[in-house]
């Protein structure tokens, strides 16, 4: 597998132009088009995703390490077929509604400022995870560990406490409703 090291890559359409199966490390990807293209068995290491869109890409093997998406469009991507080895990303001002991290380890994990609607935490480790500015709308929490993981600024969301590890977790007051939908409550 080649190695790509250092390498900056914009405004390239990779449906019309294939990516090469390489090992990319410390690349840059600006304003370039994955949508529903193969990135299958693509080690992608301390690389940035800057205004891509990789909706519907597929990355069943694909590994990631040290990688940031920021103004990503990344709707339906499965990340519970990546290459699980050291699988380390942040998201910032994102839109990754109909993605799934079922089953993941992301302890430490930060999505800042971003839509995730429908999206799969079902058991997911998100140990100290911090979902700052997100709109979790329809997002499946069920087995998820969401222990010292921060939701202050989350919002949309609901989740019954009884069915994930909330132990430390950190919640706004406004919304405590979202916590407590199953015992159908009036909060005023």
């Amino acid at each position: 597998m080649n190695l790509i090291e250092d390498k900056t890559f914009q405004k390239i359409d990779f449906q019309a132009d294939s990516i090469e199966i390489a090992e990319y490390e410390i690349c840059k990807f600006e304003y370039c088009n994955f949508e529903g293209i193969r990135l299958n068995g693509i080690k992608f290491i301390e690389c940035n995703f800057v205004d891509c869109n990789l909706s519907l890409a597929k990355i069943e093997n694909t590994m990631f390490q040290d990688c940031t998406f920021c103004n990503c469009k990344m709707l339906g991507l499965q990340f519970s077929t990546a290459n699980l080895f050291n699988i380390s990303f942040s998201f910032s001002d994102c839109i990754l509604d109909h993605c799934s991290f079922s089953g993941l380890k992301l302890n430490k994990i930060k999505f800042t400022a971003c839509r995730m609607h429908e999206v799969d935490f079902e058991g997911t480790e998100l140990k100290e995870a911090v979902l700052d500015n997100c709109d979790l709308q329809r997002a499946n929490f069920y087995q998820t560990n969401l222990e010292k993981a921060d939701f202050t600024t989350a919002y949309n969301f609901q989740m019954d406490p009884d069915l994930n590890r909330v132990a430390g977790a950190k919640f706004a007051l406004q919304s405590l409703p979202s916590l407590l939908t199953k015992y159908k409550l009036r909060i005023s």
